[in-house]
């Protein structure tokens, strides 16, 4: 593939004998093998005549030749395939000759992506022509092209993005598949973040009482509230039974990052408490949400929470082994039984499995 692309000449191609049979068995098989090799019409062959002491004189091969990739393709069978690439080839050194690069390294790949190709190459095309588009995906408008077709492809054509565009237009802070968008300038769906104000006193919408509330994590990062105690629990069901707490929210923390809650900065005004699983992963949110906020509290991870509910113990299929250094001590000591398998194998506490009278007697509310 290399080579057609380069147009280096590698032909012909030959393989010599390295020896001559010397025993009956053997000579058999050189025969034979001869004969099929003799079959094949893409090679060429250069005979040798052998005196055999039993079968006198014979006619083996001494070299055999592939002339011409065309030869070889014949002799593999990939002749199609080969024209299927040479067309590739010719249709992006003319769309995009920045690209051939990425086809010399995944020929495969591309072959397996012929049909989808000159659609990959529109998209590739839009996107150089319209520097920071400031659009959904969605908006793209092209010929048989849909946001499915690009989230389909938000693979190869990362890669293809990549090495068509100046380095200045792509954010490299951004990656994987879930970041395409934003990654080449497109806007992305919101991150929309839930949660419940604790305090009946506190009024958001008219007069409901502790409404269920989401916002884009913009709209949140704006709010003004008179909010002390922030509770962030990973469970649902936790989330919509938090017992009423004054100056205080509980935040749904699944479905987005930290780095949504990190734009609001009121949040560092606030007591923030976090509320996970008692495993090694609920400690590794736990450690990364510090990074976002460094005074956060663990809230029920603890060793009396855990002990106090050994019956309801469960398993964790994989756990997390790293070292976490923004755990507190009692933290860290709890982590490190649990990683290490000191108590049992995998344990963990799930957090919708602690008794909510437990829960009412440290919150303090």
């Amino acid at each position: 593939m290399s080579a057609r692309r380069s147009g280096k000449r590698v032909w012909p191609v030959t393989r010599s004998r390295s020896s001559s049979p010397r025993s009956h068995s053997r000579n058999s098989c050189w025969r034979s093998w001869a004969a099929e090799l003799a079959a094949i019409p893409a090679l060429r062959i250069d005979w040798r005549e052998v005196r055999h002491r039993v079968q006198g004189r014979q006619q083996l091969p001494d070299s055999v030749w592939v002339d011409s990739l065309d030869s070889a393709l014949l002799w593999i069978g990939k002749r199609n395939e080969s024209a299927q690439f040479a067309a590739q080839l010719d249709f992006t050194r003319q769309r995009h000759p920045a690209l051939l690069s990425w086809l010399e390294k995944r020929p495969l790949q591309a072959l397996a992506l012929h049909q989808e190709w000159p659609r990959l190459l529109d998209v590739v095309g839009w996107r150089a022509a319209n520097p920071r588009p400031k659009i959904y995906l969605r908006q793209i408008d092209l010929p048989g092209i849909h946001s499915k077709f690009i989230e389909a492809h938000r693979g190869v054509l990362t890669e293809l993005l990549d090495l068509a565009l100046p380095i200045e237009e792509v954010d490299s802070s951004r990656s994987g598949a879930s970041q395409f968008a934003a990654r080449y300038g497109f806007l992305d769906k919101p991150v929309r973040i839930r949660f419940r104000l604790l305090d009946p006193d506190i009024t958001t919408l008219s007069t409901l009482e502790t409404p269920d509330i989401t916002l884009d994590a913009d709209s949140f990062s704006q709010l003004q509230l008179p909010v002390k105690n922030v509770f962030i629990t990973e469970n649902e069901i936790n989330f919509l039974a938090f017992p009423p707490c004054d100056n205080a929210m509980v935040i749904f923390g699944a479905g987005y990052g930290w780095d949504a809650l990190a734009k609001a900065q009121w949040l560092n005004q606030c007591s923030i408490h976090y509320w996970g699983d008692i495993d090694t992963h609920g400690f590794a949110i736990l450690n990364q949400l510090r990074h976002r906020f460094p005074h956060v509290q663990s809230l029920l991870m603890d060793q009396p929470t855990l002990e106090a509910h050994r019956e309801l113990w469960g398993t964790e299929d994989k756990p997390v082994i790293t070292d976490l250094p923004l755990l507190t001590a009692e933290e860290r000591s709890l982590y490190d039984q649990l990683r290490d398998n000191r108590i049992r194998p995998g344990l963990r506490l799930e957090q919708e499995r602690i008794g909510f009278n437990w829960l009412r007697t440290r919150l303090l509310c």
